[in-house]
């Protein structure tokens, strides 16, 4: 198996690692932290896929922040709103929902404070992720902004991963494929 996919996003190119993440399958390692270039370039073109009439950015903690943040500069838009993995204490009426992942084997959830759940009723919102791949972590997003009283206008990742190249719901720059391993 090969070590390493070359990715490519528009003009840029980054060389990430193969992981295995079970015995039957390995993954590119796309880490969107600390790459502020990468995470510029993507929320520019990102924004030229959003619905131009929107109230707020909704993503998940924590690879999808840096491109929340520039996208809400990117689409003139003052706040995003953040879907914690845990339950804070400074939390007002937290609203929980259990996630999957494919990077993650242990059980997680995905967190709404109740104070941005207020800010996002009858509001439209963005989902902002950096990679879709199973599409647990979407879902998740989905239901709880949904509960809030907010509606989905658009999903929005840098890439997709294995069969999210084939949703039509979602927006990307780029793909990435999965790895089988063999025996």
């Amino acid at each position: 198996m090969q070590k390493y996919f070359e990715l490519q996003v528009g003009p840029l190119t980054r060389q990430l690692p193969i992981m295995p993440i079970s015995d039957t399958l390995a993954i590119a390692s796309f880490v969107l932290l600390g790459d502020a270039e990468l995470t510029d370039y993507a929320a520019s073109e990102l924004a030229k896929r959003v619905p131009t009439d929107f109230d707020y950015l909704v993503t998940l903690e924590s690879k999808g922040i840096p491109l929340a943040q520039e996208l809400s500069r990117c689409t003139n838009h003052a706040q995003y709103v953040v879907l914690r993995k845990s339950v804070k204490d400074y939390m007002r009426a937290p609203q929980t929902v259990p996630v999957s992942a494919i990077t993650t084997s242990a059980p997680q959830q995905l967190v709404l404070d109740g104070t941005d759940a207020d800010r996002l009723v009858a509001k439209k919102v963005v989902i902002v992720d950096d990679v879709i791949s199973s599409g647990g972590s979407l879902q998740a997003a989905k239901t709880l902004v949904e509960r809030a009283g907010a509606t989905v206008v658009s999903q929005v990742a840098i890439l997709a991963e294995g069969d999210a190249v084939d949703r039509t719901d979602i927006h990307y720059l780029a793909e990435l494929p999965l790895f089988p391993i063999n025996d």
